[in-house]
Order: C-alpha cells, then structure tokens, then sequence
C-alpha cells in the first residue's frame, strides 16, 4: 500500500476493496437508500405544495369534484411513499449484518498482524499504543465501514437533493439563497475547527485508554482473583483505574470546552438564518407572490436547503475525520518488520549452534544485557545455563530463538547466520517451553499439539500424544478427566472444563515442547511448579524425554545441572564460567561452585 496516499484516499481505497471481495451487496443495499432519501425529500417538499393548493383550489372553486380526486391522489401517493420508503429502510437492518461481518474481517487482521509481527514490537509501548489507536479507529470513532460509506452516501443524496431544491428556491425565492450560503459557510468553519479539536485529543488518549483497560480487567479477571483478595489490592486497582478514567473525562472535558464557542456560533447563526428565512417568506406571501402552496415549498426547501447543502459539507469533513481515525488501522497494519530474514531452507541431520562475540542491549536502552558472548553448542548435546536473577539467560535464549535480532556478533546455525535462514524454516528447529508459557481455554490435546488437527485422532496421533503425556508424567491425572484428551482446560467457556494446578500445567506445557519433535529442545524453568517427586522423575526420564537431540536448559535448581553435558554460568552481562558439572564445582570460589553448595546445604 502506497503509504504517501492521504488518510482519506488509503482508507476509502482499501474498504471499498474489503467490501468488494468479503460483501459485494452491500453496495446494492446503498443504491436503494440512496433512492430512498431522495423519494423522502418529494414526499416531505414537493408533494405539500400540490395538497395545499388543491385545498385552497377546492375552497375557491365551485366545482369541488375534481380539486378533492386531486387531493385523495396527492395524499394517497404522499402515504404510499412513505410506506415504501419505510420498507426499503429496513435494507439498514441487512447491512449492519455486513457491518459485524467487515467489523469482524478487520479484527481478525488485527489479530493476525498482532500474532506474526515480530516478538520486538510486542514489548515497544509505542507499537501498543498504535495497536490500540487500530482497534479503536476502526470501531465507534470511525464507525468500521458503514460509519464512513454512509457519509459517502449522505454527500450524494444531499448534492441531489440541494439540486432540487436550489431550483425551487430560485423559482420562488432567490433572495434566500445568499442567506443559507453564508450562514453555511459560517457553520463549516466552526466544524472544521471542532474536529480539529477532537483528533488531536483522540492521539492523547491511546496510552490513557490502553493503561485503563489494563487494570479494568485485571479487577474483573478471576485469574487475579486470589492475589486481590488475600493483598487486598482491589482498592489500589480501582484507584490506578480513576486516576486513568479521570484523565480521560478531564480530556473529553477539555475537549467540550473548546469546542463549545463554536458550537455556540453555529446555533446562533441558525437562528438568525431561520428568522430572516421566515420574514423574507412572509413578505413575499403578503405581496401575493407566493400561493399557500408556494409557502409550504419554500418554508420545506429553506430548510431542505440549508441541510443538504450543511450535511453535504459536513459530511466531506466527516468522511475526512473518520478515515483520519481508520487510517490508525491501517498504520499498524504497515507496520514493518524489524527483522529481515533470508530464505535458506534448513538441512536435516545434526546442527551444531555457535555465537561469536554476541552483545546485545534491548531496543530503546542503552545498557548491554549480553557482551561477548562466546559458545559453541555441538549437536545433541545438553546445555544448562545458570547464573543469578537478570544474568542474561532468558535473553540469551530469545536471541537464539530470533525473537531479537544481536546488537553486535552472529549466531550461527552450522556456520550460516540465522539471519539468512527463512522464518518458517527456522522455527521448525526448536521446540522452546518459556518459564512464563500460557496455556489456552481450548482442549487439553489442543493445548499439546497446537494445531487444529481432525478429531477423533488417528491410532498413530493417539499413540504419540498418550506416550508424552506419561512421559511427562500426566497419564494418571488424564485418565480422571471425564472427555480424557478432549476435556477443555479451565472453565472460561465450558462448565465441564477443568482447573489444572500449576505443576499439572507445567507438565502439559513440557508436553507441548515434546510433542513438536524439534531437534532443538529449550527448556526454561520447566520444573519451577513441580514438587519435589515429579521434579525428580522428570530428571530421571530426562535423557529419554530429550533423547539425542539438543537441548538448552535454564534452571535454578543446580541439581539438573548433573544431567546435563557442559554448563554455562552467566554473570556480569556474559559466560563467566563453563564446563562439566564436575569440572565447575572443584573451582576455588567459582560462582558455579559457590551457588552448588548453597543449595546443596539445604539438603544435607
């Protein structure tokens, strides 16, 4: 998309495409309310005048019969637009059918865009803060599709029926034609400057709107329900969420406040325009240029006049404002990659992992969090990682799993940089459980396979799916369940849903990773809400669970360290230490040795 086009020309280009490729009717429906609006505005201008005519015709003349089979047509056609008018209204209930449907197409875009846009913009407030302006500007501040083409269709309805009425009132009234139009002009410049008012207040309210949200649910979550209740902190959420609310009414408040002259200006020149309206009328009525009719068509086409020509006007700076608050929409939707990778195809076989003089520091800070990392990981060979709180050992594994691109250095992947690998190539090569995972209201099978795979499951994928869940040590706990692999996990949508402890989600969470069969397994804290039983059994099997693939394990719990074949201690930003477990606790006050035996302590 051509980002130099105007908000206006981007946003009208790319709904009406939308439109026409989701719901191409839609246009049909705005072809007949079209039609509507103008057959509304005989029946309310034109048509008065014939009736009241005839009326005073009927009075004056003697010969009645013919002036009251005027009037019945005249009354009866008057009834019979109306009704018909009525009927092709209810076209509107149809669109708005089109309107979720197109809402929905949007949102799901969103998600989408939000789902594969690189892991660097999920944790930049500034992308957030574009993320929510998209949700909210194509929703009630622009109105979605509907919101902006029914502008569209008021503009055209309003430039043919100020047409009409222009001749009518040249006709009848010339003179009140320089009247509506500077009364207009009056009224577009005081719009104007309103909607000025309200987008530059719309681009202050996107954090204070985003950080609102955030504790408004996190009250209303039952996920936080237990730390409220025992810490309770519901009334330190619910003051954080007033201090954002009453920023916000305070900026709608400043907003009405300078707005408000304006709006004043406009009502007063309304009434100004109405009363000279009304005068200039009334003399031409008693100079006898004007029948009753003639009265009643000009009394309806001043006022026709001037709102046409007025919802005209206002609905191009309409049209300009809501695609101004859609093109929010369409800014995140361009927003660029901050990474741009190759397109080399993986190889089977062995892949030995190698970074060289890897530094790093987190975009928008200027401290290092990783400098001069030096390490070669050999295939299928078993790496712990340890080192203190804040050591770099997650962050080193974000940068392996290209969720961040190194400041300085390369990570090699059998000796090619992993930025030339292609994306969907590369993910294949690791199976990662990230101490902080997320498990899914969906099916306890959904939540290990992640995939949408046929039910009921094949011999084979059930085989597969069974041996990992004993594997991970979850057999007994599924045979409890009354669906077994197909019972929802957590209750959020479905009453037979179960409430997983923490260590029982942990393990559906090793299973996912098993499950995946990538030769690259990373393990981050995958014990952290296990006992002391099932950490030790997941130990024990962890040589079968891995098997020979590589695997990369970040633990607190020292003792893991046994099972694995070489150890790197982070400290001070880097590797300060490495090697066998035996090796590393001989070191005369070695960080390794020194936190070994501290642990090691509590269990003798």
């Amino acid at each position: 998309m051509n980002n130099k086009k105007s908000p206006v020309k981007r946003s009208l280009a790319y709904l009406s495409k939308l439109a026409w490729k989701h719901r191409p009717r839609v246009y049909i429906w705005y072809v007949i309310a079209f039609l509507c609006n103008l057959l509304q505005k005989v029946r309310f201008v034109v048509l008065p005048k014939f009736i009241f005519d005839e009326l005073m015709l009927m009075v004056e003349s003697a010969s009645r019969e013919a002036h009251l089979k005027n009037i019945i047509f005249y009354v009866g056609l008057t009834l019979g637009l109306e009704l018909f008018t009525n009927l092709l209204n209810k076209v509107d209930n149809i669109k708005m059918v089109d309107q979720v449907y197109l809402d929905q197409v949007m949102k799901l875009q969103i998600s989408d865009k939000s789902i594969m846009m690189d892991f660097e913009h999920t944790e930049d407030p500034a992308v957030l803060d574009q993320l929510n302006r998209a949700r909210e500007g194509i929703d009630w501040y622009s109105g979605g599709f509907t919101g902006i083409f029914d502008q569209i269709l008021s503009i055209i309805s309003n430039l043919f029926i100020a047409l009409g009425v222009f001749t009518l009132l040249v006709l009848k009234c010339p003179m009140l034609l320089p009247v509506q139009l500077v009364a207009m002009v009056i009224s577009i410049i005081m719009v104007h400057k309103n909607n000025l008012i309200e987008l530059s207040f719309f681009s202050k309210l996107a954090k204070d709107n985003r950080v609102f949200g955030y504790y408004f649910w996190n009250v209303a979550d039952p996920q936080f329900g237990k730390d409220i209740r025992l810490y309770d902190a519901a009334n330190m959420l619910s003051v954080k969420s007033d201090v954002y609310l009453d920023g916000q009414i305070n900026n709608t408040k400043k907003r009405i406040n300078k707005q408000l002259p304006r709006v004043f200006v406009m009502n007063l020149v309304d009434v100004l325009r109405n009363a000279v309206s009304y005068v200039y009328i009334a003399f031409r009525a008693i100079k006898g240029f004007l029948t009753v009719g003639d009265i009643t068509l000009c009394l309806n086409s001043v006022s026709t006049a001037y709102d046409s020509i007025r919802g005209m006007i206002m609905g191009v700076q309409e049209v300009n404002k809501r695609c101004k608050y859609f093109s929010q929409f369409l800014t995140f939707m361009d927003l660029p990659n901050a990474h741009l990778y190759g397109n080399t195809p993986v190889q089977e076989g062995d892949h030995e992992i190698e970074f060289r003089d890897v530094s790093f520091k987190y975009p928008r800070s200027e401290e290092f969090v990783l400098e001069h990392v030096n390490i070669t990981i050999k295939s299928g060979e078993h790496l712990s990682v340890v080192g203190l709180n804040g050591a770099g050992k997650t962050t080193f594994i974000k940068l392996l799993c290209r969720l961040y691109d190194v400041t300085s250095g390369q990570i090699l992947i059998d000796g090619i940089n992993i930025k030339e690998y292609s994306d969907e190539e590369y993910k294949k090569l690791f199976a990662v459980l990230f101490q902080d995972f997320k498990l899914f209201a969906f099916a306890f099978r959904e939540n290990i396979t992640l995939s949408d795979s046929e039910y009921p499951l094949g011999d084979d994928q059930k085989a597969i799916i069974e041996k990992i869940v004993t594997q991970a040590g979850l057999k007994e706990d599924v045979k409890k369940l009354k669906l077994g692999l197909e019972t929802p996990v957590f209750k959020s949508y479905d009453k037979d849903g179960t409430e997983l402890s923490g260590g029982q989600q942990q393990k559906t969470a090793i299973s996912r990773a098993l499950y995946k069969d990538a030769p690259i397994v990373i393990l981050d804290e995958p014990t952290a809400a296990l006992d002391p039983v099932a950490e030790y059994e997941i130990y024990r099997q962890f040589n079968t669970l891995v098997g020979g693939k590589t695997a990369v394990y970040i633990s607190h719990r020292l003792s893991s360290c046994k099972f694995c074949d070489r150890i790197a201690v982070f400290a001070d930003h880097t590797i300060k230490e490495y090697g066998t477990h035996e090796e590393l606790v001989k070191l005369e006050n070695g960080i390794y040795s020194r936190m070994f035996n501290e642990q090691a302590k509590y269990y003798r």
